[in-house]
């Protein structure tokens, strides 16, 4: 059922609507409710096939869904439109102001309506993509506060890496912290590449969140095992990669793979003068789980990082 989160009026007699799908079972009695929610940042389109995929699954087999799950698409839908990372018209990053508030301004009463629709949810997935820039291999990020919680729920997830970060690097207005910190618990998936969808990618995740449905007794039918995810909770085991000078980047490696200290990433080139200005290379053995995919390049550019190995060989995965 398509219901309308909130409304809100615009000029030239036209309105700003955001809308979710929810899918519930028709058992009577309270049930378990899992969010997912997507398009926060206008140009990071990844969930949309993510939503789209676990909507068609449930309304083939209705019989097996025991609960409630609500699909939002398209939080910032005027960014989706535009193709705008933040909300058009006011130059604001969208998942900086949570929880908002209903007495503020448009945007801090829109981002509220969200909110306080959330509330309530017994886990919610807040599905990004990268930027234009770099590629991401599917991944769960979690704000070390909230760790214990949270990382049993990313292992179920069917996602290559569990990126637990210190408390320091975390905003507290993003729509996870505040979720979080409200008792809802809430994953934060980062994958792919702005302005494109990796279906690879979406079906991976995908298969995760009907395993999470079926840990939380919401989904009856069929599920894969997930696999077993890299974790890393120290910064020092994440290495990055920058340029050292202005050109063309030419990667000459993937990520998603694991790569041995010395080896060549790519180069950076001179089309002018037909020269290879530097050489990207991996200063550790490692798992590549970031690369540069937008080919110009700055000195100081993020080109990649790696996931030092280390420890990890051997370890739970």
């Amino acid at each position: 059922m398509i219901k309308t989160v909130t409304s809100i009026l615009l000029p030239v007699l036209e309105s700003l609507e955001i809308r979710k799908n929810r899918l519930e079972s028709e058992e009577a009695g309270e049930k378990k409710r899992i969010s997912i929610v997507t398009g926060i940042h206008g140009d990071e389109l990844e969930g949309q096939y993510v939503c789209y995929e676990v909507g068609r699954r449930i309304m083939e087999h209705p019989e097996s869904l025991h609960g409630i799950v609500d699909l939002y698409p398209a939080a910032n839908p005027l960014g989706i439109d535009s193709v705008t990372r933040g909300i058009p018209g006011f130059d604001l990053d969208m998942n900086r102001l949570f929880p908002g508030t209903k007495d503020g301004a448009m945007t801090e009463f829109m981002v509220s309506e969200i909110f306080q629709d959330l509330l309530g949810s017994d886990l919610c997935l807040d599905i990004h993509a990268s930027n234009i820039y770099l590629t991401e291999v599917p991944q769960i990020r979690i704000n070390e506060q909230f760790q214990e919680q949270l990382v049993p729920y990313a292992k179920k997830a069917n996602i290559d890496f569990i990126w637990v970060h210190g408390a320091n690097t975390v905003l507290e207005a993003t729509l996870a912290h505040s979720l979080n910190s409200r008792n809802v618990p809430t994953l934060v998936v980062e994958m792919g590449v702005g302005m494109r969808i990796t279906k690879s990618y979406g079906d991976q995740l995908v298969e995760g969140i009907f395993c999470l449905m079926k840990e939380l007794g919401i989904w009856s039918g069929e599920t894969i095992k997930p696999k077993k995810a890299i974790i890393s909770d120290k910064p020092e085991e994440v290495v990055y990669l920058n340029a050292p000078v202005s050109g063309i980047f030419l990667k000459e490696n993937e990520h998603g793979r694991r790569v041995k200290k010395g080896e060549r990433i790519g180069k950076i080139l001179d089309p002018l003068s037909c020269t290879v200005l530097s050489e990207i290379v991996a200063p550790e053995s490692g798992f590549l789980f970031t690369i540069r995919e937008y080919p110009v390049v700055a000195e100081g550019s993020l080109m990649g990082r790696i996931l030092v190995e280390k420890e990890h060989e051997g370890r739970e995965k």
